[in-house]
């Protein structure tokens, strides 16, 4: 019987919702800037409740990450035990570039004007303590799909295995009730991809492509991107991430692309997925999908528990 973390978790579960900004910021060297950093994360979540209040069915949520570089200075408490920068992953064709972020901000709702207040009354807040390293805008696709036109996020755990899946426990006893999470920002030549067959863009994904059905594994050679980003253990045993994935884009400015975030209880699970993607399984035989995606970014942040980050303050 699964037991209920003794911690309040931040929203890391929240639904899937219609609108979301990924907001990554960096510490600047400012003389208050610690202190105005500590001060804000400790009242997140009564930022949160003053934007959420305006539209109680709109699933305001919005999960707060640190990045290794920063958790020492911000925070002054011991180090989740995977928690480190995001680390390049090179492959014979393809590189998972890792780039600078200390703060992510993960916000969502229904309705984009209350991510739009949320994100302004944020950093009136921070003010010069930080600078902004990237800011995203997403947007949920039709039926949860990408702009390749396929359906994302079906292998997100449901129901109780969720908290299974995404919270540390007892095995790092200082982190229990936070998680890990990555984000990387992806970049598609929807040139390239629409001059493939429907058959080929399937079997690269590893689905079908109108009703969403997982194909069969090939039993050697080439994987598809639902394969290779299938994760198991020593012992067989799948371990699941959480996926929030977002389509972003301007067709008028010819960008378009998805933003990946995945949350999991165990950094390995999504570093190893990335290995099996870059540099391929067998090595050699990477993702093709990747030949038409380009991440632009690669971050490492913990999510912590909310009363963690209530109690930065507290001094």
């Amino acid at each position: 019987m699964s037991r209920r973390v003794p911690i309040d978790s931040q929203r890391v579960d929240a639904p899937l919702t219609n609108s979301a900004t990924f907001l990554v910021l960096s510490l600047t060297d400012t003389p208050e800037a610690i202190k105005t950093i500590r001060s804000t994360l400790a009242s997140i979540d009564d930022l949160a409740k003053n934007v959420a209040i305006r539209d109680l069915n709109a699933s305001f949520a919005c999960t707060v990450g640190i990045g290794s570089e920063a958790w020492d200075r911000v925070t002054g408490l011991p180090r989740p035990a995977e928690l480190h920068p995001f680390p390049a992953v090179k492959g014979a064709v393809h590189t998972a570039v890792s780039t600078p972020g200390d703060f992510l901000f993960h916000i969502r709702s229904e309705r984009r004007d209350l991510n739009f207040e949320f994100e302004r009354q944020l950093l009136d807040l921070l003010g010069d303590a930080v600078k902004v390293v990237d800011a995203t805008v997403g947007f949920r696709y039709f039926d949860v799909r990408d702009l390749l036109g396929f359906v994302d996020g079906t292998a997100n755990p449901v129901g109780s295995a969720v908290q299974a899946s995404v919270l540390v426990a007892e095995e790092d006893t200082s982190s229990v009730g936070g998680s890990y999470v990555v984000v990387q920002k992806y970049v598609h030549n929807m040139k390239g991809w629409r001059g493939l067959k429907a058959e080929q863009q399937e079997a690269i994904i590893g689905r079908t492509k109108l009703d969403n059905i997982e194909l069969d594994d090939v039993e050697s050679g080439q994987q598809s991107h639902k394969s290779l980003a299938t994760i198991e253990d020593e012992n067989g045993d799948e371990h699941d991430i959480l996926r929030d994935n977002m389509p972003f884009g301007s067709p008028a400015s010819g960008e378009f692309g998805t933003y990946f975030i995945g949350y999991s209880r165990r950094l390995w699970v999504i570093e190893k997925m990335l290995q099996r993607m870059f540099i391929g399984d067998p090595p050699g035989l990477h993702d093709k999908l990747l030949d038409y995606s380009t991440p632009l970014t690669g971050i490492t942040f913990f999510a912590p528990s909310a009363s963690l980050l209530a109690s930065l303050d507290s001094d």
